[in-house]
């Protein structure tokens, strides 16, 4: 178990292709070959035969997933579906040979469809919409974390705290609640630049949703009171002095 944090888009672009079909593998790669090229763009491609290989302990390392609609075991919508609970950033271009099953894509706010037989106008500009939210999001960081099921990609702005719960931690975001294994410790070693910082042992508060200091307690934007601990108290106050310091609001 690990956790990790990267700014997407660092290197890169990470995409993933889920195809059944052999001949329309080779297409989709000879036509991010030929992209890459005339755009001075790098890919590294991941190639699935199904949906249900790519949800199988699923690693939210993609920026863009090319998924087919029509597979044998798990369908590209279903598989989509799944992927979008675990990855809320990642991009999906679906490859259908009919526009009436493209109409959900909504469902998991894809970015878009391209018809069966692709042709390589239609797919570049696609890809290239694809690419430019990519790009807009290369200044986010994010925490990528074990969950039941695969892997988490948590965009680190919307984390309020951290909660230590003997051998798990409880994070809390924007988006709701998520378990995930401990110590917290070891996720504290990598948010320590992030602006984070412990008001007490069993919480990692993320300064920039502190509002208030209110006695012996943190009063954060969603509301949550957490006690600060007289042994934390000073290292705390240091922290968020630093980090109010260097933000401009």
């Amino acid at each position: 178990k690990f956790y990790d944090t990267k700014r997407k888009g660092d290197s890169m672009i990470r995409i993933a292709i889920v195809e059944d079909d052999d001949s329309y593998i080779r297409a989709l790669t000879g036509y991010l070959e030929q992209y890459g090229e005339q755009h001075s763009l790098s890919f590294h491609t991941t190639i699935f035969h199904d949906g249900l290989d790519i949800v199988t302990d699923y690693k939210a390392d993609y920026d863009i997933i090319l998924m087919d609609i029509q597979m044998k075991h798990l369908d590209g919508m279903t598989t989509a579906e799944k992927i979008r609970k675990l990855d809320e950033d990642v991009s999906f271009i679906f490859i259908t040979s009919t526009v009436s099953f493209a109409v959900q894509g909504y469902l998991v706010d894809a970015l878009g469809y391209v018809v069966k037989p692709v042709s390589y106008l239609a797919f570049s500009q696609i890809l290239g919409k694809a690419i430019k939210k990519v790009t807009q999001k290369q200044q986010k960081n994010y925490l990528t974390i074990e969950v039941e099921g695969g892997q988490m990609r948590l965009d680190i702005g919307q984390i309020y705290y951290i909660e230590s719960q003997r051998h798990h931690v409880l994070i809390h975001t924007e988006k709701g609640d998520f378990l995930t294994t401990g110590p917290l410790k070891k996720i504290e070693a990598l948010l320590n630049e992030k602006g984070f910082s412990k008001c007490h042992n069993a919480y990692l508060i993320h300064l920039m949703h502190v509002t208030g200091i209110v006695q012996n307690n943190v009063i954060l934007s969603d509301s949550t009171t957490l006690p600060v601990s007289r042994a934390k108290k000073k290292a705390f106050l240091e922290a968020l002095t630093d980090y109010m310091g260097g933000v401009t609001r």
